[in-house]
Order: structure tokens, then sequence, then C-alpha cells
């Protein structure tokens, strides 16, 4: 079994070089000149022609109210997506905390760095919501309360209570701040940590790791009914709240064991071994077959019960609009359960690192994909569909994303060197 000394150095500096940056820039440029040409053809009648969605109109034309929500809509995808992916990173380090599990410490500064995008999302969605809300989500409007009234919902109306809009931002606000500030604490910890050693600050960290959990097992499940089941307002799921988590939690460990892997390839975290690799892999492996027991349970229990008001929701996705939502549905299915468990199933896939980044890029985009579903036909309808715009914002927000972790990482030693649970982590072998 190796030893810590066999190792060749601890010192690992993270340098965000000026090409990646560079990088980085162009690929947000591009993403940004393909978003206002999207929304320039858009505007001017060529949105399905651009997206290439194939349903069929008598206008032939996105009208401009619609066009717009279509652009609300794919920012408040791609924030509530990246929303999640970054916050797993949190609760991926207080998981480990709790447990006081020592194998994930040689690579736990990429987990300890994806909340640092959380203020980027939260900004973006509370701005969005502000200006796009009305668009985005039918319960703001105000004739639906009104009784007697020609738009009165009696449905809508019985919920009022929770979805106001007062009390909407108030619970947003609070998730962002509450997550953020944990991380902080635990962050600033960690730093600490590395500057003094000790075991204060890592039972420190338990302590308000455990605190995080709590709170995320409340608002992980509040957040996901507000962001994007409330969307689809009559309809409701006790599940959803599990099935979202369950979609943030694999597309964050996709996004850790792939940088884990491409920062290896780079030349950095030596100190990770095939061992390390192979629980990351499992990881995925473990929790995409977890999110496909979810995903079945919820349509199973809406398919044998068969109420109108719940079936709606996925008769929507099947053969509503045209059709133009069935594709992806069945993409996202193929990329997030099937390919990632046939590549992932052998031991020897889980530690090679072309097969870890096929079968992480799967889920990634299959969540993507995922949240897409969710959250356009109740927002765009048959105005939906896949071109420039679409593009342009993944683009935007992946290179965001990344600078912003990059930029992080620079922060501290890539290796934790005083963390009480690295000698653990360093002879971690499951061979």
């Amino acid at each position: 079994m190796a030893s810590a000394h066999s190792i060749p150095s601890l010192d690992e500096q993270f340098e965000f070089t000026s090409g990646a940056k560079r990088k980085l820039l162009i690929g947000g440029a591009i993403g940004l000149a393909l978003v206002l040409i999207g929304a320039f053809l858009l505007a001017n009648g060529s949105g399905h022609e651009a997206a290439g969605n194939g349903a069929e109109h008598a206008e032939g034309a996105v009208h401009a109210s619609n066009w717009m929500t279509r652009i609300w809509a794919n920012i408040w995808v791609n924030a509530v997506y990246f929303t999640g992916i970054s916050v797993i990173g949190m609760f991926f380090m207080s998981y480990n905390y709790l447990a006081e599990a020592g194998w994930s410490a040689v690579f736990k500064r990429i987990p300890e760095a994806m909340p640092a995008f959380l203020p980027v999302t939260g900004i973006i969605m509370l701005i969005t919501f502000l200006l796009g809300g009305h668009d985005l989500f039918h319960w703001t409007h105000e004739g639906l309360y009104e009784v007697g009234g020609a738009e009165y919902d009696p449905i809508i109306a019985g919920k009022q209570e929770f979805l106001n809009t007062p009390f909407f931002l108030a619970r947003m606000v609070f998730y962002f701040v509450s997550w953020y500030s944990l991380w902080r604490v635990i962050r600033n910890a960690s730093l600490k940590e590395d500057e003094i050693g000790g075991t204060k600050f890592y039972y420190k960290s338990i302590k308000f790791g455990t605190a995080f959990l709590i709170v995320f097992a409340v608002t992980s499940s509040t957040a996901a009914w507000d962001f994007v089941m409330s969307i689809d307002t009559h309809w409701f799921s006790t599940m959803f709240g599990w099935y979202t988590l369950a979609s943030w939690h694999v597309s964050g460990l996709a996004v850790i064991t792939l940088a884990v892997v491409t920062l290896r390839e780079m030349g950095y975290l030596k100190a990770v071994t095939n061992s390390h690799l192979r629980d990351l892999g499992k990881f995925v492996f473990a929790f995409s077959i977890f999110w496909a027991y979810i995903w079945f349970s919820q349509f199973l229990l809406i398919y044998y019960a068969n109420l109108p008001e719940e079936a709606i929701y996925y008769e929507e996705r099947f053969n509503g609009y045209g059709g133009i939502f069935k594709a992806p549905f069945f993409i996202t299915l193929f990329l997030n359960f099937f390919f990632p468990f046939l590549v992932l199933m052998t031991r020897d896939a889980k530690a090679t690192h072309s097969i870890l980044k096929v079968a992480c890029w799967s889920v990634l985009i299959g969540h993507y994909f995922d949240f897409y579903t969710n959250i356009m036909p109740g927002t765009v309808g048959e105005n939906a569909g896949f071109g420039p715009v679409e593009f342009g914002f993944i683009l935007l927000f992946v290179c965001s994303f990344i600078w912003v972790i990059s930029a992080q990482l620079t922060k501290a030693n890539l290796v934790p060197k005083n963390h009480p649970m690295l000698e653990e982590s360093l002879h971690h072998d499951i061979a």
C-alpha cells in the first residue's frame, strides 16, 4: 500500500491561465451572439424555422409575447439547472462531513468551490421572476383570485396562501441566502484549517454541514415546488421534491467527477487514485439508477390512478403541442438511465477517464433535457423549440459556471493539507 511520502507533493495550486480565460470569454461571446441572433429570428417570426421543432401553426410566426416568454423560460431552465449543480457541492461536502468520511478529502476542494456560483444564479432568478414571472407563472395573474371574475380559478385560488408573489420572493431569497451563508462558514473554516491545522475547524464544519442538511432536507423540496412544479399550477406530485433532488444530485456528482478527471489530465490532483475515481463512478452509477427509480415511481402512481388532473402532465409531454416534447422526454430517459447504466456497469469502467467523461456528459445533457421538459411545456407550450437561443444560453451559463469555479479553485491549495482525514484519503484503496 502506498504511503503519503510516495506522493510527489501535496502542494498544488491551480492556475487559471489567461488562455483558459480567453477560451471562456470567446465561448461566452459566441453564446451571447447566438442568443441575440435567436431572439432576432423569434421576434421577426422566424422562430419555428430557426428552432426546428416541426410544429405547424396557422400563423407560422411567434408573437412578441411568446418569443419573449421563450427567452425568460430559457433563462429559468438554465438558472434552475445550475443552481442545483452548485448547491450539490455543499450537499456532497455536508453528508461526507456528517459521516466523517475520509475518502473524498483529497479532492474536496472541487465540491467546495461549486456553491460559489449560487449568487450568480440567485440574482438571475430574482431578476427573471421580477421581470418575466408574469409570463412564466400562471398563478401570478391577479384575475385568478377574483371570485366571480372571468378568470377565476378555484383550484389556484385555493393555493394562494402559498403561491403569492411576496411569499414566493421571500422563500427564494431564503433558499439562496441560507445555502450560501452556510457554505461560506464551511469554506472559511476549510481555509483556516489549511493555515492553522488541528481539528477545531473540522468539527465546526461537521456542525454546520449537519445544519445545512437539515435546512436542505426541507428547502430542496420546497424549491422544487416553487421553481418547477408551480409552473403547472393545477398539477402536483408528492414525489416531485425527491425527483428534483435526485436530478440535481446526480448532475452535481457528474460535474465533480468530470472536474476531478479533467484536473488529473492537466497534471493536478496527483494523489487521486483509481480507487477515488471508482467510488465517484459508483456514485454516478447508483444515483442515475435512483433517479430512474423515482421517475418510474412517480410515473407509475399517476399512470394507474389515471386521474385527469394528474395524467395531463404526462399527456402534454407525450402528445401535446404537436408532440414536440416527445423526443426530449425519451432522450431524457436514455441519457439519464440506460446509457450510464450500461457504460458504468463494469468495475474497470468506473476508473477509466474516457468512459467516466462520456457517462458524465450523458448525465449532464440528459438532466438539462429533464428540466427542459419539466419547465417548457407549462411556460411556452407550442412555441418551444431548440435553436440558437437555447444553445446560446447553455453556452453562456456553462462558461460562467466554469469561470466562477475556476477562480474559486485558485484561492486555496487543491489538496487540503491539514484536513484530519487526509491521511485516510491518501491511503484509500478498494482494490
